[in-house]
C-alpha cells in the first residue's frame, strides 16, 4: 500500500492509475479505524480496481464545544488495518494541505435544506464542514466512486446532493451500517461512553429494532 501526504502526490498517483485504465474508489475517514471503516474498503473494492482511503480529522466539522482535540488519532494502527484490508493507497494529508489558505479563509460549501435538520439542527455548521472537506477530497482525487457508511445517513444525503448539484464525476455508494452485538453502530466515539451510557445505547438500538419489526408487521 502506498502512503502519500500531499495533494500533488495523490493526484499523480490517481492520474497514473487512470492512465493504466484503472477506476478509483475513495473512502474518506477521520481515522481510528474499526470494522465499519474496513467494510467501506471492502465495498469499494467491489466497485473499482483501485481504492484510496483518506485519514483526516477535519476541524471544520467540529463545533466549539465538541471533541476535536481529543478525537482519537491512531495513524499507525490505521495504516496496518488498511494494508490488511487490501487498500491500495492511504492519503494522510495535513491541515495545511487540505486548507492551504488556513481555516479562517477557507471556502465553505453549504447544502441547504439537508444541513440544518435532524442532527444538523443541534450541530450548527457541522454539515457545511463535512460538505466542504469531502468536496476538497473529491477534487484532489477525482474518484469514480465514493463509499460512505449509512451509519451517518444524513451525511450520505448531504454528499449525494453535493455531487449531483455540482456535477461531480464520483458516484456515491452507501454501505450498510456495521453494528456491535448489542445493536449499537460501530463508531470511534463509542469508546467515550461509560458502562451505563453503553447499556443505554444498546437499549435504544434494540428498541428501535423492535419498533421497525412491529411496523413492518403492520
Amino acid at each position: 500500500m502506498r502512503t502519500v501526504d500531499s495533494v500533488t502526490d495523490v493526484r499523480a498517483l490517481a492520474a497514473r492509475w487512470r492512465a493504466q485504465g484503472d477506476d478509483i474508489a475513495l473512502v474518506p475517514t477521520m481515522g481510528n479505524l474499526h470494522a465499519g471503516h474496513l467494510a467501506l474498503v471492502t465495498a469499494a473494492r467491489l466497485h473499482c480496481r483501485r481504492v484510496i482511503a483518506t485519514v483526516f480529522v477535519n476541524p471544520t466539522q467540529f463545533g466549539p464545544t465538541e471533541d476535536f482535540s481529543r478525537y482519537p488519532r491512531t495513524p499507525d494502527e490505521d495504516s496496518a488495518q488498511l494494508v490488511e484490508s487490501g487498500c491500495d493507497a492511504l492519503f494522510l494529508p495535513s491541515s495545511d494541505e487540505v486548507y492551504p489558505l488556513g481555516i479562517a479563509q477557507a471556502v465553505r460549501v453549504e447544502v441547504p435544506g439537508l444541513s440544518d435538520i435532524l442532527c444538523g439542527r443541534f450541530r450548527p455548521g457541522h454539515f457545511a464542514g463535512v460538505a466542504s472537506v469531502v468536496l476538497r477530497l473529491l477534487n484532489m482525487v477525482e474518484p469514480d466512486v465514493v463509499c460512505l457508511g449509512n451509519k451517518d445517513f444524513q451525511q450520505v444525503l448531504v454528499i449525494r446532493r453535493l455531487v449531483a448539484d455540482l456535477s461531480l464525476r464520483a458516484r456515491v455508494v452507501p454501505v450498510p451500517t456495521v453494528r456491535a452485538e448489542d445493536g449499537v453502530a460501530l463508531s470511534s466515539r463509542n469508546q467515550f461512553l461509560d458502562a451505563r451510557q453503553r447499556r443505554a445505547a444498546g437499549s435504544i438500538a434494540q428498541t428501535l429494532g423492535h419498533m421497525r419489526e412491529a411496523r413492518l408487521a403492520g
